[in-house]
């Protein structure tokens, strides 16, 4: 049998209607999009299709290591059957003489640095898309909720909570009188907003949820703030500022924290980067396990959750110097609720004179928190800048 000319390859074509292989030529031509594959007959009476197949037309085989292709080459042609071509490394070789150029897939499979590098750049992806893309999304996509959701969604979760963890407050009424009394005078200057305001105190314009405190009791001292405006106070907060004989001025700071929490609208920016993380994960990991799925979501809300700590401490700080009071006494709340650390060798009872709390390196426990360091926290407060509560993120 005479040799076939040296552009073209010898192949068995398998045309789709007979199991009878048919022997033809074949010839690889440069296109605008990539190589085109022409059949040529090398035997009387074979019928070829007399134009080439486009490179869409054509499932192009890869090579199975860049320093050895594979004996026999399979080249499928959609509805035109496929070809058989035995000598593998010259098929490739007029492949890409043709202009044929291996894709990202094809090198990452027979080209271990370009695999090492896509992994790198994949995961600085989702590295920079968790720490930037995000809460960039979330605060975003917030802007589109409507406050009436917001409130709706307040008052079902204080339906559940007084269910289950709150009772009825017990603070005398003269008392919860007067703290609300400075809470409405704290509110009521945020509606002074004017174009020269902080831009810790300016988040998402034209929206103006009603504040309200509440007080509860059966937790121990702690307040929160829901998605609408609903702010809730344990009594237990209040008997601390009362017992480490502070005024209420720590108290109305701890209001300012949380209309910051409110005015940011953390609670629901919160369940809009969990969605907007999970479909980046989705897209990103494919099928992973529920394990790991719940895993990161948690982990990445308790930083996220600090984050949002760091912007209402922010918010406070601006929020009280607006109203002319002293951001200081919450700094000590806080250190006193958090206790004084434990110092190694000291004999029971033993006091020592308190010292200024220094703040600590971040830490893998900080990764486990919903709250920045205390003393960290305290620290800036104090120093009028809570925006800068810790490094963790």
């Amino acid at each position: 049998m005479a040799a076939a000319p040296p552009d073209l390859l010898r192949a068995r074509w398998y045309d789709g209607v007979s199991s009878r292989p048919q022997p033809v030529l074949v010839g690889l031509e440069p296109g605008p999009r990539g190589p085109s594959l022409r059949l040529h007959a090398l035997a009387p009476g074979v019928a070829v299709p007399p134009s080439p197949f486009a490179h869409d037309a054509v499932d192009w085989p890869e090579a199975w290591r860049p320093s050895r292709a594979q004996a026999t080459v399979v080249v499928g042609l959609h509805g035109a059957g496929s070809l058989e071509i035995d000598d593998g490394a010259r098929w490739h070789a007029a492949l890409e003489a043709a202009g044929a150029r291996p894709g990202l897939a094809q090198r990452m499979q027979t080209r271990w640095q370009v695999f090492v590098a896509v992994l790198l750049a994949a995961v600085l992806g989702l590295g920079l898309f968790y720490r930037y893309g995000t809460p960039w999304a979330a605060t975003q996509l917030t802007r589109f909720v409507p406050l009436g959701w917001e409130e709706t969604i307040s008052r079902e979760a204080m339906e559940q909570l007084d269910d289950g963890w709150l009772r009825p407050s017990r603070l005398p009424a003269e008392r919860q009188a007067a703290l609300r009394a400075r809470f409405d005078a704290l509110a009521a200057t945020l509606g002074q907003a004017g174009a020269g305001d902080a831009p810790a105190l300016r988040r998402y314009r034209g929206y103006a949820p009603k504040l309200q405190l509440a007080f509860r009791s059966g937790m121990p001292p702690n307040a929160f703030a829901l998605p609408g405006g609903q702010i809730v106070m344990t009594d237990a907060l209040v008997h601390a500022a009362d017992k480490a004989g502070l005024p209420d001025d720590a108290l109305v700071g701890v209001l300012a924290h949380e209309i910051g929490h409110v005015v940011h609208r953390h609670g629901t920016r919160l369940v809009v980067e969990q969605g907007v993380l999970n479909i980046g994960l989705g897209l990103a990991l494919g099928d992973v396990s529920s394990m790991v799925a719940t895993a990161s979501t948690v982990l990445t809300s308790l930083a996220y959750r600090r984050s949002h700590e760091r912007e209402a401490d922010c918010f406070a700080v601006a929020m009280m110097a607006r109203a002319g009071l002293p951001i200081a006494p919450m700094a000590d709340l806080l250190m006193d609720i958090d206790g004084p650390p434990a110092v190694a060798g000291r004999p029971p009872g033993q006091e020592e004179a308190p010292e200024t709390p220094q703040p600590r390196s971040p830490g893998a426990a900080d990764w486990f928190s919903s709250h920045p360091d205390t003393a960290a926290r305290a620290e800036a407060l104090r120093a009028g800048r809570g925006c800068a509560v810790d490094g963790a993120r």
